[in-house]
């Protein structure tokens, strides 16, 4: 992926499929595609999405991606754009915090309600986003430019069908917005052991409401969430800091490195060791 982190924008190409899922996690963002297919795993729920769509990640989510439609005559090509979540707040409510997009249709409450949701790029949505890919060729233009086209992306997104769904995480002290609290917290301490008591309590909910709020909108338990970001930073740390497996483990707060490798393996597909090996030795398009 091509970075330009002062607009926040990254260019994706994949000159073939993948073989394989690719896992990561996706932070507040929108993702579009111009060009090939990608399936998405979120817990228990797949999207799949090509040309002219897009996906809205509303938080942090840990996925598990890959790359189905691809060659060098046409290879896969996408278009992140990163959220600050306080931008998405501050156009809600300049707009007055009402949902003035069309009604979502055909969807069930758990679909709504999810972290990650796709929809189909209009002419006026498409015609945003090329605009600021081609300021990407303009430096000099980009500090003035950019800013307005990025707020043009997401008006028009917050105006489309999946207005409803991003504002629910924008509104203050909705429950959405509670559970991205409890993501918050589960992210800057993901090591320590935490209760769901304690979550639920950040999220001034019950035990039970927060389980069924965050199962809805992560497609996974608190716990099960938990251990996924473990196992990304534990990958993170051996492949990008070199670190053994064993302290790896304890630094992302495993106290059993036989307990950690056994997980590990059920997540990546493959023991710590011979996973890292393999990564280093081949270029993965990011999930």
């Amino acid at each position: 992926m091509r970075e330009f982190s002062e607009c926040g924008v990254g260019l994706i190409r994949s000159d073939m499929a993948t073989a394989s899922c690719v896992s990561g996690v996706y932070e507040p963002s929108l993702g579009f595609i111009v060009q090939g297919e990608k399936v998405l795993q979120l817990g228990d729920r797949e999207i799949s999405y090509g040309p002219l769509s897009y996906l809205a990640s509303s938080v942090h989510l840990p996925v598990q991606a890959q790359v189905v439609n691809a060659s060098p005559q046409q290879p896969y090509l996408a278009i992140k754009l990163v959220l600050d979540p306080q931008e998405v707040t501050d156009l809600v409510l300049e707009q007055g915090g009402q949902a003035r997009s069309p009604v979502v249709e055909n969807c069930s409450s758990q679909e709504t309600n999810c972290g990650l949701c796709m929809a189909r790029m209009d002419m006026g949505l498409l015609n945003a986003v090329s605009r600021l890919v081609e300021l990407l060729d303009s430096p000099a233009d980009m500090p003035v430019l950019a800013p307005l086209v990025r707020k043009e992306i997401l008006y028009r997104v917050l105006r489309g069908e999946m207005g409803p769904r991003i504002r629910k995480f924008a509104v203050t002290d909705s429950q959405a917005n509670r559970i991205s609290q409890v993501i918050a917290l589960l992210q800057d301490r993901f090591a320590e052991p935490l209760r769901i008591s304690e979550l639920a309590e950040r999220a001034n909910m019950s035990e039970s409401a927060l389980f069924h709020s965050f199962k809805q909108v992560t497609r996974m338990s608190p716990l099960q969430f938990q251990k996924k970001l473990r196992l990304h930073e534990a990958r993170r740390l051996m492949l990008s800091e070199g670190l053994e497996a064993a302290s790896a483990s304890y630094r992302v707060g495993y106290e059993s490195p036989s307990h950690f490798s056994r997980e590990y393996s059920r997540m990546f597909g493959a023991p710590p060791r011979a996973d890292v090996n393999k990564l280093r030795g081949d270029q993965r398009v990011p999930a």
